[in-house]
């Protein structure tokens, strides 16, 4: 909850590869008090089942700028183990995912936003993923 001394921070994450929300991704969260301050770790959670992290901490209050962490190497390769069925359909499609890449995972193992808040604010940061690339955009 935020107050007139503080910002709030929610997150979700989509996996637009298979168009669900990725469940199971490790967020860390950390916060500074100005351009120049040093980061401090507050904590961290993982995606729910309906890709939310809904236990952030809190911020401290002269929070200005936040750090989300997304851990999305190990979704990504639980996620291949899990579906080995759907990749053999997509070998047999000749799916980009297959055709265009050796690898298995994530072209980014992680993924690190940085944005400024402001007291009495909340900010809901969205991440829209894919093995080979993201978005992310300010959310309501």
């Amino acid at each position: 909850m935020s107050t007139e001394t503080t910002a709030s921070v929610s997150t979700h994450i989509l996996d637009t590869s298979v168009g669900r929300p990725a469940e199971g991704v490790a967020v860390q969260l950390a916060a500074r008090s100005g351009r120049d301050a040093d980061w401090q770790a507050l904590g961290g959670s993982a995606t729910d089942l309906d890709g939310r992290c809904k236990d952030l901490p809190a911020l401290p209050e002269g929070t200005t700028h936040v750090r989300l962490d997304f851990a999305v190497e190990a979704y990504f390769e639980n996620n291949a183990e899990n579906n080995a069925e759907k990749k053999q359909a997509d070998v047999q499609q000749d799916a980009p995912a297959n055709r265009d890449s050796g690898s298995v995972g994530a072209f980014f193992p992680e993924v690190a936003i940085t944005f400024a808040v402001v007291p009495g604010e909340h900010f809901h940061v969205p991440l829209l993923l894919n093995p080979f690339g993201y978005s992310v955009y300010r959310g309501s």
